[in-house]
Formats: structure tokens, sequence, C-alpha cells
């Protein structure tokens, strides 16, 4: 399953609008995605409470994991979004 391990640059980390952003991007696709702080249980990215939940913050770490055809571009665009100051 391919994955991307990317640093959150947004200053409100992965919450407001990139969380939201995030969260359109990924349901968009018919792709299973999910996302995790290194070590922690992975969460659907297609979920904002869960995206949320994770309370994720500027400077942090996530996992992305994305299966099936395409992935790879989803990964890119969802990676981009994070990575985005």
């Amino acid at each position: 399953m391919p994955e991307r391990k990317v640093i959150v640059e947004s200053q409100v980390g992965l919450h407001a609008r990139p969380a939201a952003t995030f969260v359109q991007t990924a349901a968009k696709s018919p792709i299973d995605v999910t996302v995790a702080k290194p070590g922690g249980a992975p969460v659907s990215a297609k979920s904002i409470l869960s995206i949320l939940a994770l309370d994720v913050r500027h400077g942090e770490v996530i996992v992305i994991h994305a299966d099936g055809e395409g992935a790879d571009q989803l990964l890119d665009e969802l990676a981009a979004i994070v990575s985005a100051p």
C-alpha cells in the first residue's frame, strides 16, 4: 500500500480550512485513504471528525496511506495540501 510521510506546515495544523480541503480531496476519490500519526491508529481521510480528532499540529508528521488505482497521484495531492504553509 503506497504511503507518504508528510510534515504539516500549516500554522493551524491539520484543522479548519486545511482539514476541510484535505477531506474534500480524499472524498472525491473512490480509493481507500487513511491518515495517522507515526505509530498511531489510522483513521479515514474522508471523515472530517476523524481528522480533527487526530489533533495534528504544525510541524508534526503524518502518514497517509492509499490503496487502489491512482493511489500515488492522490497521495501526491494530499501531501501537497498538508505541506502547504
